[in-house]
């Protein structure tokens, strides 16, 4: 039986937010990090891997710590590990696919399953699919991994305080509950946000922008093109969490309309289906786009370069809006800034205030097709990170705890008891924060 908790949770949170970021730290930089004395951090990493939560070794010859004994003893301080075996669900929703992908707190991906959809799933459909996927991986999954939370990624506008689906155009999704009824199916806590803000998230984490405080992305996959914003180290939301539709930013006078109803947005001017045509490329292979854009045929480049120049315009209206010092480009988008190279860079800046792209960089985005799924898991693990500790079921193996076809239902992303409702703007602004991206 684990012992009672000696620590405080807000530093058994911190300890554990620190490793499964940053990857496996020395105990004694653990200390250095957090401003703690050293018998809590030895009494806090103690309690984490009690719970299974981390586990500890020895640094290896000329590794990090190997050089940094705790003081007065002599031995190189002991190396902390987020566990492989906790693990959150991360679901992806599109217009042709439901994956469901099981990352580990330490970020590795343990088993993945993609369920190919015959048409447009509906939001039932789509929880229906998320049920059989995840209870094949639980089937399936090694002995002893537990699993503690499900996120998930939609191509729309998330109100991410319930995880209600406001408007997802391509799923034809309006005012959709979905959380909430997951929760529901599952037994499991739920959240979702928009997949363009979860992968800006994950690439500022783990990716292209880490540890850059300002910074766009910009996804372009088969639901169109999302954006995410991260400004002062914070993910950038807005009123109701929907900030960063940038996939319909005003970027041609002459162009067609789009099925939000305006004209000229970009997901219009620069659209993975464009590509995809003019190559004859299957629409979910950027390798083989990839290996088309390399051929460099002239109807192939009349494509690219109205898109380039609509993508430039787009990225200008996003740097003079939020000065980041980095955009990411993901999906078919990053395929096509590695075929032009520094083309999209440079008209950026040739029609740019100069002062605002003196930092500037245009970059690929390295987490690929993990990125949403890097992502999705963190919203997966906001409850344990949150609190640092276990819950009873979080302790449980997965193969004891199959989601049933019904379940009690689970904590979803819901509202605050009352007691605790924010009751100001500033508090309001942080629940919808943490929501998002704790």
């Amino acid at each position: 039986m684990a012992r009672p908790a000696t620590t405080t949770p807000g530093n058994a949170a911190r300890v554990l937010r620190i490793v499964h970021e940053g990857g496996p730290l020395p105990r004694a930089e653990l200390t250095r990090r957090t401003g703690l004395n050293r018998s809590t951090v030895l009494a806090i990493v103690g309690e984490l891997v009690e719970q299974g939560l981390v586990h500890e070794e020895s640094p290896a010859p000329g590794g990090p710590g190997a050089d940094r004994p705790t003081a007065g003893v002599g031995r190189p301080s002991a190396i902390v590990h987020a566990s492989p075996d906790v693990v959150a669900a991360a679901v992806t929703v599109e217009i042709d696919a439901v994956g469901v992908a099981l990352v580990a707190l330490d970020g590795t991906v343990r088993d993945r399953l993609v369920e190919p959809q015959p048409s447009v799933p509906s939001a039932a459909v789509a929880i229906d699919a998320v049920a059989r996927v995840l209870g094949t991986l639980t089937t399936r999954a090694a002995p002893g991994l537990r699993l503690v939370g499900v996120g998930v990624a939609v191509p729309g506008i998330v109100r991410v305080e319930d995880g209600v689906v406001r408007d997802a155009p391509h799923l034809g999704w309006r005012d959709e509950p979905f959380a909430g009824p997951l929760a529901d199916r599952l037994g499991l806590p739920v959240r979702a946000a928009n997949d363009a803000n979860v992968g800006a998230w994950a690439e500022r984490l783990y990716g292209s922008a880490r540890g850059v405080d300002d910074l766009v992305y910009l996804n372009g996959g088969a639901s169109g093109i999302g954006g995410g914003i991260v400004s002062a180290g914070r993910p950038f939301s807005g009123a109701d969490g929907y900030a960063g539709e940038l996939g319909h930013t005003f970027v041609a006078a002459n162009g067609v309309r789009c099925h939000c109803g305006a004209v000229g947005c970009l997901e219009t001017e620069a659209s993975r289906e464009s590509l995809t045509a003019v190559t004859g490329t299957p629409p979910d292979d950027l390798d083989a786009l990839a290996a088309a854009l390399a051929e460099g045929r002239d109807e192939v480049e009349r494509v690219v370069d109205r898109q380039v120049t609509a993508l430039a315009t787009a990225i200008r209206n996003a740097v003079h809006t939020v000065d980041p010092e980095v955009v990411v480009l993901g999906g078919f988008l990053g395929e096509l800034l590695g075929h032009v190279g520094d083309r999209v860079e440079d008209e950026v800046r040739a029609q740019t205030m100069a002062a605002m792209t003196d930092r500037l960089r245009v970059v690929p985005a390295a987490l690929g097709r993990d990125v949403l799924v890097r992502g999705a898991a963190e919203l997966g693990f906001t409850d344990l990170l949150r609190d640092g500790q276990a819950t009873p079921a979080q302790a449980t193996p997965i193969q004891a705890t199959q989601a049933p076809a019904r379940a009690t239902r689970a904590p979803a992303q819901t509202a605050p008891p009352a007691a605790d409702t924010p009751t100001t703007p500033s508090d309001r602004d942080d629940a919808v924060e943490e929501a998002r991206s704790a």
